[in-house]
């Protein structure tokens, strides 16, 4: 027996992205690479020599994010003093970045940390992605960041995105309201 409502048709489902896809299995062997690693060293020398290096590594990342955080605080308030903007190429983002890395568990991490604290590898990072991001922004369609908050997304049940502004057009302009009643009963 049959309603003769046709059935529905569901849109094919969106493509996963590569991030999506290749990021936790980057993660998972990141933890299982750090963990080997670990062992391989306390194996040639002993837990107590790994436990320092650990313990040696969160305090200089905790150093450095103080410092790279006192830096940024310290120009942030003397270009609000001159009335300017802070100025950017500080390299406190980097530093704080490889002051987390430091403090977190593993003889990679710490590697990739040290290696962001050398100047040079901070001026070459900083360059790379100010590249990127000025070309992600050119490729990317005309419009401004403050309309795209302006922006409402309903989404519709057959999956399709209708896009456009949310006006309230309430009678009585500015004049004060009364108090609405509750909802519940």
């Amino acid at each position: 027996m049959t309603t003769g409502a046709p059935t529905p048709t569901y849109p094919a489902r969106p493509r996963r992205s590569r991030l999506r896809t290749f990021l936790p299995l980057g993660v998972a062997a990141w933890l299982v690479l750090e963990i080997w690693l670990l062992t391989v060293v306390a194996g040639a020398s002993s837990g107590f020599t790994v436990f320092l290096l650990l313990l040696a590594g969160f305090v200089l990342g905790a150093a450095v994010i103080k410092k790279a955080g006192r830096r940024a605080f310290q120009n942030l308030n003397e270009a609000l003093q001159r009335g300017t903007a802070p100025q950017s190429g500080g390299g406190n983002g980097l530093l704080m970045l490889g002051g987390l890395l430091l403090m977190i568990p593993g003889l990679i991490s710490d590697a990739v940390g040290l290696l962001l604290l050398i100047p040079p590898v901070q001026k070459t990072l900083s360059r790379l992605t100010e590249r990127t991001v000025d070309r992600k922004l050119r490729a990317a369609a005309p419009g401004t960041f403050g309309d795209a908050f302006q922006q409402a997304r309903i989404h519709r049940p057959d999956g399709k995105v209708v896009q456009g502004e949310v006006i309230r057009d309430e009678p009585g302009g500015d004049a004060p309201q009364d108090p609405r009643p509750p909802l519940t009963r």
